[in-house]
C-alpha cells in the first residue's frame, strides 16, 4: 500500500475526480484511494480514514523537492565542500563567506499572529504612507564563526557589491584566503565587478550551482529576519525606524554567533556543517 501512495494517482481514482470524465486527481483523497482500492470500495470515508490508520499511514504535508538543473552540479558541491574544509583547518589563514542579496518594504508581510478569538476581527497587516517603498541589502556570513557583515542600500548595484567585496577585503586582513561564495546573480559576473575581484588577489568568487539555494545558508538568515523583523510588524508609518530595527536584528551578528551558524545549519550533523565544523 506505501509503494501505491508512492507512485501517486492513477486511472483508477478518475471517479474521484471533480469532473469523472476528466484526467485522474494529482494527489491522493479518501475518495481516491476509495476508488483505487477495491477491497474498500464499499466503506465510508472515515473506514477509509480508519483502514489507512491501521496501516499505520496518516495524512502528511508534502514537502518541496529542490533540484538544480546546473550540469556541473556536483562538480561546484565539491569546490564548495573543499574549501568548507580548508577554512576548517587553518581558520586563521582561510576565510569563507556565504553571499547574497535580499530586499525588504515597509509594508509588513502578513503572517499569523496571536489575537483575539472569532469572530473578533483577524489580525491586520497594516499599511501606511502611499508608497510600498523598497530598501536592499547585501550581506556576508563566516562559515566558521557566524559572524555577518552588510551593506545597505535602495540600490545594491555593481558598484556596491564592489564597494563591499573591497570591504570583506580589509575586515578579513589578516586572512591568507578568502573565499566568497555566491549565486549565479548577472551583477555578480559584470566586468566591472570582475575588476574589482581581480584587484584583491586574496579574495577569490566560488559560484553555487544555479538554482541551489540550499548550499546557501545565508538564505536561512534572511528567513530569520523576516520571521522576527519584517512580518507582521507595526512600522509602515515609520520606514526609518524599521530600517533601524532590521540594522539592530543583523548587528547582533557583528562579532560572531553559534547560535546563527545552528540556525543555518553549519553546526550539527548536516553536510556543510561536517564540511566547516568536523567532530
Amino acid at each position: 500500500m506505501v509503494e501505491r501512495l508512492r507512485q501517486g494517482p492513477g486511472p483508477e481514482a478518475r471517479p474521484a475526480a471533480a469532473a469523472p470524465a476528466g484526467p485522474p486527481p494529482s494527489r491522493w483523497t479518501l475518495r481516491a484511494i476509495r476508488a483505487t482500492v477495491a477491497r474498500w470500495d464499499g466503506l465510508t470515508l472515515s473506514g477509509v480514514w480508519h483502514a489507512l490508520r491501521r496501516l499505520g499511514l496518516a495524512l502528511r504535508s508534502a514537502a518541496v523537492q529542490q533540484h538544480s538543473p546546473d550540469p556541473a552540479y556536483l562538480d561546484k558541491e565539491a569546490r564548495l565542500l573543499a574549501v568548507l574544509r580548508a577554512a576548517a583547518a587553518a581558520p586563521d589563514e582561510v576565510v569563507v563567506l556565504f553571499l547574497d542579496e535580499m530586499g525588504y518594504t515597509r509594508w509588513p508581510v502578513p503572517a499569523a499572529d496571536w489575537g483575539p478569538a472569532a469572530p473578533a476581527p483577524r489580525p491586520v497587516a497594516a499599511r501606511a504612507g502611499s508608497k510600498q517603498q523598497l530598501w536592499r541589502v547585501i550581506g556576508a556570513l563566516n562559515a566558521v564563526t557566524g559572524q555577518v557583515d552588510y551593506a545597505e542600500n535602495y540600490i545594491i548595484g555593481r558598484e556596491r557589491v564592489s564597494a563591499f567585496y573591497r570591504h570583506l577585503d580589509q575586515r578579513y586582513a589578516h586572512a591568507r584566503r578568502i573565499y566568497v561564495i555566491q549565486d549565479n546573480w548577472s551583477i555578480h559576473a559584470h566586468p566591472d565587478v570582475l575588476a574589482t575581484v581581480t584587484a584583491l588577489p586574496r579574495l577569490e568568487p566560488v559560484w553555487l550551482p544555479t538554482y541551489a539555494p540550499w548550499l546557501n545558508p545565508i538564505e536561512k538568515l534572511w528567513r530569520w529576519l523576516k520571521g522576527d523583523v519584517l512580518k507582521q510588524h507595526r512600522l509602515a508609518a515609520d520606514w526609518p525606524a524599521l530600517r533601524r530595527r532590521v540594522r539592530a536584528f543583523l548587528d547582533q551578528f557583528a562579532a560572531g554567533s553559534p547560535a546563527l551558524l545552528r540556525y543555518v545549519g553549519l553546526l550539527g550533523d548536516g553536510t556543510l556543517a561536517q564540511a566547516c565544523h568536523p567532530a
